[in-house]
């Protein structure tokens, strides 16, 4: 599975930066680490990037896959300031571990986007030109919590009629910023719905579904069919509880209510399945776009102006509801 992966990703490249550092050629160079290749939004994200930049015609991309060290990234970055890149795109290891890109991204003078792991405020203000494209985790939590809210509306998912949700949390990274406010919110949001929680148990699964199907297995053992609502910080975790849950031999009917976040092809085909009730898109293609726009004006020595940041700064894309009423809409 890692293999295929990573053959989509190299693939979807469209060359590599110069072997030396030449910015007077008339071509732009653009380098880009992601944190992890097999992350399925990152690499969605990365395959629909990679399609914006090739329409534009004279820009060769090179990626990197951090495999998860921030040390591995921060090489990477070394990397591609020798390798001539004008403009560098940082999908960070560690957001609270931005320095060492920043100190080298300032003494070359090479503007960075960082895009959705989301770094500190007063990180980011260390210089005029670093940026970030990404969404509002809040947002997609609350979303989230609604799209839970609307499934327990009837009663008829409240498995034990106690009046109660009694629920489970599959999150990302500890400590990720995400992660914690996906979750936070998600509950905040079916509390102002209303309903009354009954938090069973959580785990760390990483973004994870392998680990997190290994999570949800440990939770129907111990739980059993006590568990009315699983809320996965993102798809392929939901998508691993839903492993879990056929690997268990759990009948369709006595499955607890399931969410997810990002909307990645899986996690939209477990929607029209009706494993997942819903989901929160998490808007790749938009995000993908305005990081190329950003990047081919920054490398182009182009206003900013027509892309609207906030605060010179960020540009943020909306996450949307999506359920069974309208997921066709967001498949391709």
């Amino acid at each position: 599975m890692k293999k295929a992966v990573c053959a989509l990703l190299c693939a979807a490249l469209l060359g590599g930066c110069g072997e030396s550092r030449s910015r007077n050629d008339g071509k732009i160079r653009i380098g880009v680490s992601v944190y992890d290749s097999y992350d399925t939004f990152i690499s969605e994200l990365m395959k629909e990037f990679n399609t914006d930049v090739a329409d534009t015609g004279d820009i060769t991309v090179e990626v990197y896959n951090a495999s998860g060290s921030q040390q591995t990234q921060n090489k990477q970055m070394e990397n591609m300031i020798e390798k001539g890149c004008d403009v560098i795109c940082i999908n960070l290891v560690d957001r609270t571990s931005p320095k060492k890109i920043i100190d080298l991204a300032k003494k070359n003078n090479i503007p960075v986007i960082f895009f959705n792991r989301e770094l500190v405020e007063e990180d980011l203000s260390q210089w005029e030109e670093l940026y970030y494209v990404g969404a509002d985790a809040a947002q997609s939590g609350v979303m989230e919590g609604q799209v839970a809210a609307s499934a327990f509306a009837d009663g008829t998912a409240d498995k034990n009629g106690d009046g109660v949700i009694q629920y489970i949390v599959l999150e990302g990274e500890a400590g990720h910023q995400d992660a914690v406010v996906r979750t936070e919110r998600s509950v905040d949001t079916l509390i102002e719905e209303g309903y009354e929680v009954d938090k069973i148990a959580s785990a760390i699964a990483n973004w994870s579904r392998s680990q997190a199907q290994t999570r949800m297995a440990g939770f129907l053992e111990t739980y059993g069919n006590s568990i009315e609502l699983v809320l996965g910080n993102n798809d392929d975790m939901a998508l691993g509880a839903i492993d879990a849950l056929k690997a268990a031999g759990i009948p369709r009917a006595a499955w607890p209510v399931i969410v997810g976040i990002d909307g990645t092809t899986a996690g939209l085909q477990a929607v029209v399945n009706g494993e997942m009730i819903g989901t929160v898109y998490n808007d790749k293609k938009g995000q993908a776009k305005a990081m190329a726009d950003l990047a081919i004006a920054l490398a182009r020595g182009e206003s900013l102006d027509h892309l609207n940041l906030k605060n010179d700064k960020y540009i943020r894309l909306p996450y949307q509801i999506i359920t069974i009423d309208n997921v066709s809409d967001y498949l391709d």
